[in-house]
């Protein structure tokens, strides 16, 4: 059976930041990045970033930032293992079960 970092990196392999993003934020490309409007407060001139190739966003204005897993679970209030299963289903991954019940988000967590 797959360990749940393995799984967590295989989503996140799967999934492409710049489309996740890119269906909630209207992009362009600049140099190696993507800027755009940060949906997460009210602006004019973009200052929220999103780098394909670290697989993470920022925001300059407000200061956040994050991963896709990050992103999602921002935009639609959810929590961590929802981000992943959302995430998941779409890139057509199986989330193993744990035992006779399921992974704990905890499981999930980064050991940096």
């Amino acid at each position: 059976m797959a360990r749940s970092q393995d799984v967590r990196e295989q989503i996140r392999a799967a999934t492409d930041i710049v489309q996740i993003v890119g269906e909630r934020v209207r992009l362009k490309r600049r140099g190696r990045q993507y800027v755009g409007l940060c949906p997460f407060h009210d602006e004019r001139t973009p200052s929220f970033y999103v780098t394909p190739d670290r697989g993470s966003f920022k925001c300059f204005g407000c200061g956040k930032s994050g991963d896709v897993f990050g992103f999602v679970m921002e935009m639609d209030s959810m929590t961590f293992m929802d981000s992943m299963r959302s995430l998941a289903e779409r890139a057509g991954i199986q989330i193993p079960q744990r035992g006779a019940g399921r992974h704990r988000a905890a499981d999930f967590e980064r050991n940096d």
